[in-house]
């Protein structure tokens, strides 16, 4: 994307109300909701359920192209080496502290209201029985290991976002020391991305019916009575990770020199997508995208975000202590001061391992469980039949943490155009299109 600047516009007013994306997809969930609530039969039918995971999936067709494009550019458009060495190391401390917050967040929260206490719960071990077989692989030389792909094809084809991001940055680098004979692939790969780009430009106009059948079949299956089940931890995760994002990244937002509500308000249609959907990556060119609009470096976004999918999932970590701990009140385990900063350590670690995908947050939840203390892992079982609708948040909170993360990291590297941050967040030029860009650049 050569461009990072949109054309002065005449902004989303200029627009009927029907046809901006947001206000597709919020129709979309509300239309959803209902049909599930009315008519669960229908609802159910595996061609509705079809729509939201056809959606998703034509959504994860082009991440791996997207993040090689967005990668090696970034990383082969800088001259020193040193750069992507230092924004790298900026980018994993800024993960590492506000990875901490969260788990500490979720921590307090957990033991101040303990929602869990006098549930008397009896779990149903085999309910979770996959989740804690999937767990037991992300010891860490395991996850160390699974970095490097077997084949650079097939990293490809698995989607799998951390042996791409690997041999992105390996290809950057060389193309960086080829020095002007490299430029002619850079210049490939830089079109390749916006034809890339336009595709995602493309695949968004179906968000709305992805969004529909989604928030449909979830209502439809589980019945309006899920969304009040064991509603307390409900309310208390949504509490807890809006005091997150309101307060922490509020803060840092404040530090950077910009509003966390516009910034939201700037993001309104990743955050619907995402909402509609329950996957956080079913946002991530579209975030790529506006995020360097909004003023940050190529090179800052095509390195931070990529890495923070999987090493920035702030609402993964605050979902974890929160569950950790509900857990541990229902079944009657009392944890020691001891292993409640294990849970922190481990969460951390575990937390690594999950990319935004739809249901990560639960596997890796079974992986800190089984470290902490075994006795908990069955009772995954009592927050099973809510996590669908504790999975929006994460994935809601995920997204939010990885777009502040990126202007924090330009900021701080002194890549940030604060005036275009400005005119973009204060919408006094159109944000809402991908086409924009991908015509512009």
């Amino acid at each position: 994307m050569s461009s990072v600047a949109a054309p002065a516009m005449a902004g989303e007013s200029s627009k009927p109300w029907y046809k901006i994306l947001y206000v597709q997809v919020l129709i979309a969930i509300v239309i959803g909701i209902l049909v599930g609530w009315l008519e669960p039969t229908f609802a159910t039918n595996e061609w509705i359920k079809a729509l939201g995971d056809g959606f998703i999936k034509l959504i994860k067709m082009v991440i791996a192209p997207i993040i090689f494009c967005t990668v090696v550019s970034g990383i082969s458009h800088i001259d020193d080496a040193r750069k992507v060495g230092r924004v790298g190391i900026k980018a994993l401390v800024y993960f590492e502290v506000v990875s901490s917050f969260a788990l500490i967040l979720g921590l307090v929260m957990g033991n101040l209201f303990q929602v869990g206490r006098g549930l008397a719960a009896t779990p149903d071990a085999s309910a979770v029985a996959s989740f804690v077989k999937q767990a037991e692989a992300q010891k860490s030389v395991d996850f160390v290991l699974h970095i490097i792909p077997d084949s650079v094809v097939g990293a490809f084809a698995r989607g799998d976002i951390l042996q791409v991001l690997l041999f992105a940055i390996l290809f950057g680098f060389a193309l960086m020391y080829m020095g002007e004979r490299g430029h002619k692939l850079r210049d490939i790969i830089d079109e390749t991305s916006h034809a890339v780009f336009g595709v995602i430009a493309i695949v968004m106009k179906a968000a709305p019916i992805g969004a529909f059948g989604a928030m449909a079949y979830t209502i439809g299956k589980f019945g309006p009575a899920a969304l009040t089940n064991l509603l307390s931890l409900i309310v208390l995760f949504y509490a807890t990770a809006a005091l997150f994002v309101f307060v922490v990244l509020g803060l840092i937002a404040k530090v950077v020199g910009f509003n966390i509500f516009k910034f939201l308000a700037y993001i309104k249609d990743e955050l619907l997508i995402v909402l509609g959907t329950s996957s956080s990556e079913s946002a991530l060119p579209q975030l790529m995208e506006k995020l360097e609009r909004l003023g940050c470096s190529k090179s800052v976004v095509g390195l931070v975000v990529p890495t923070g999918y999987s090493f920035n999932l702030d609402g993964t970590n605050i979902y974890m202590t929160l569950a950790t701990l509900f857990i541990a009140q229902a079944l009657g385990v009392e944890l020691s001061f001891s292993q409640q900063i294990t849970i922190l350590i481990v969460a951390m670690l575990t937390s690594k391992g999950a990319s935004g995908v739809t249901g990560a947050g639960f596997i890796t939840l079974a992986a800190t469980l089984a470290v902490v203390d075994p006795r908990l892992v069955p009772g995954m079982a009592i927050v099973f039949s809510i996590d669908k609708f504790m999975s929006e948040v994460r994935a809601l909170t995920n997204i939010t943490g990885n777009g502040v993360a990126a202007v924090f990291v330009a900021w701080w590297e002194g890549e940030l155009n604060h005036e275009q941050m400005q005119a973009n967040l204060n919408k006094t030029i159109d944000p809402s299109d991908v086409e924009t860009a991908v015509t512009t650049g």
